[in-house]
């Protein structure tokens, strides 16, 4: 498919899609006229990537993290390293303290939003 298409079927932007090939986040042959034409499983991969980043990961831990991911279902395959696993796990807890940190001010304006309520 080409770029247009892959663009529209991810909501992602063609100029956003172009940054992932220059990361090595996404690959795409070449017709002979220069088009770029990503295969089917280019959908997956490009939804893994946004996740990824939402999730607050930067493009080059994505880049380490994509090949121990499968694109069709997100799961794991058997190719992470030991470094990446520690490295993830930091991630994972630095996840986890944004979290808390929403949770908390969540719970902050639920009580300016009652006690503007009870007035």
């Amino acid at each position: 498919m080409r770029i247009g298409e892959l663009a529209r079927r991810t909501g992602v932007s063609e100029r956003s899609l172009r940054y992932y090939e220059k990361q090595g986040l996404l690959a795409a042959e070449r017709t002979p006229g220069g088009h770029r034409e990503y295969p089917e499983p280019a959908v997956d991969r490009v939804v893994r990537i946004q996740e990824l980043y939402a999730a607050g990961l930067c493009s080059s831990k994505i880049v380490e993290l994509l090949p121990c991911m499968r694109d069709a279902d997100g799961g794991p395959s058997a190719v992470a390293t030991p470094k990446l696993v520690d490295e993830l796990t930091g991630e994972r807890a630095r996840i986890d303290r944004m979290i808390a940190d929403l949770v908390r001010s969540r719970e902050t304006l639920d009580e300016v939003i009652d006690a503007a309520r009870s007035r």
